[in-house]
């Protein structure tokens, strides 16, 4: 069940590359104008329904798998009845938040500031949610989600961008992205780099380790002169990769067949490949490593203020949590829901209580202009920018 979600969600996170970023305002979050909506104070009786957007695969209801169900629950324990649309891209995510027509949406770091900048979301006090408190405290309060010290959502699902190689055509076992950088000619050909603006990032975090003097402290954060060192860096990765992916079970399929033999990929594509026999593994990087953390928001035109607050709550539960973790594939963000998980060594595979290991992952977060990592003396280029340097990129 998880692969063709995942999937659908790869495919959808890959067509981000025709973004053109509409706010790159000047909040410290990154983003422009923060919406104003006041913060609810107590969330009261349901309205009786919620409207909401999301990766497929994240408001499952028996529909696509009688088995698979955590809507219905929600429905009878709250009497708010669900209403779902699935988008593809999160260029359509905000696209339909900006309607005003939908309560709830699942943003990924790539839109999440641009909803708040667009004043498409509204802050939310998180003391009302009695879930929240065990969300996995990494997940809180970051740059995708807070604004001003503000919050605009609850974390959900999180996972990070490993390298996988082939066990039986790569030794040593890699230790660096280096392997599909400077060293990615000794793989010509069969290297596979994620296809998106937002790849620029792990360039961008190598580089960081590896030329000090680029100043980088922030892989969303590149002025000018950084980005073109990122670009550089890709552009001569690009004579190596013999493919870049947006579907992950292509990805693994290239991996069987020989045809790659080193890259980037998500632990599900890992499980993937290892559960139909292909010899690979995959290592978190002496560099680190890039990641995703998806977030809960609630809109700010939303009619259904006290469903969409159940919403939030009940999809941060151990149950919820733990049902759309699995189905999905992904680390759930209440570590909690572990007990629950049919897999007993689900979340050890996904490292969900491993601090260490999430400690080294730098999430999704929209490029800006106002820098992320602080700096007041430079203008830092936005997702537009990063969009025209993938271009260039590939040619």
């Amino acid at each position: 069940m998880a692969q063709n979600s995942m999937r659908l969600k790869v495919a959808g996170i890959a067509a981000v590359a025709a973004l053109a970023l509409t706010a790159c305002g000047t909040s410290s979050g990154g983003g422009g104008s923060a919406a104003q909506t006041p913060a609810m104070k107590e969330i009261g009786q349901g309205e009786g329904q919620v409207s909401i957007l999301g990766w497929p695969g994240y408001v499952e209801d028996g529909s696509n798998d009688p088995k698979v169900d955590w809507v219905t629950p929600f429905e009878k324990e709250t009497g708010c009845k669900v209403s779902f649309k699935p988008f593809g891209t999160s260029d359509e995510a905000v696209t339909l938040m900006r309607t005003g027509q939908y309560d709830v949406i699942s943003a990924s770091g790539d839109a999440s500031l641009r909803l708040v900048a667009g004043g498409d979301v509204q802050q939310v006090n998180t003391g009302l949610l009695k879930n929240y408190g065990d969300i996995s405290p990494f997940l809180k309060d970051k740059a995708w989600n807070t604004v001003d010290g503000k919050n605009y959502g609850v974390p959900h699902g999180w996972g990070a961008n490993v390298l996988m190689y082939r066990t039986d055509k790569v030794s040593p076992a890699p230790t660096s992205w280096k392997s599909v950088f400077e060293d990615g000619s000794q793989h010509a050909g069969k290297v596979t780099a994620y296809d998106s603006p937002i790849y620029i990032a792990d360039a961008a975090m190598y580089l960081m380790k590896h030329q000090p003097d680029l100043g980088i402290k922030n892989p969303y954060a590149l002025d000018e002169k950084q980005l073109d060192a990122a670009k550089n860096l890709l552009k001569d990765q690009k004579k190596n990769v013999g493919e870049y992916w947006n579907d992950v079970t292509k990805e693994v399929q290239s991996f069987a067949s020989g045809s790659t033999v080193i890259g980037t990929t998500w632990q599900v594509g890992a499980n993937i490949a290892t559960g139909n026999g292909t010899k690979v593994a995959t290592v978190l990087p002496e560099e680190g490593a890039t990641g995703w953390s998806d977030t809960w928001m609630i809109g700010s035109k939303t009619k259904n203020p006290n469903c969409s607050y159940k919403w939030l709550d009940y999809i941060a539960s151990p149950k919820a949590q733990a049902a759309v973790a699995e189905y999905f594939g992904e680390a759930p963000a209440n570590p909690k829901a572990c007990e629950l998980t049919t897999d007993k060594k689900f979340c050890d595979s996904y490292h969900v209580k491993d601090a260490d290991y999430a400690s080294k992952i730098w999430y999704w977060t929209t490029p800006v202009e106002k820098c992320l990592d602080g700096r007041t003396d430079a203008k830092c280029t936005d997702y537009s920018a990063w969009t025209k340097a993938w271009t260039e990129i590939k040619g």
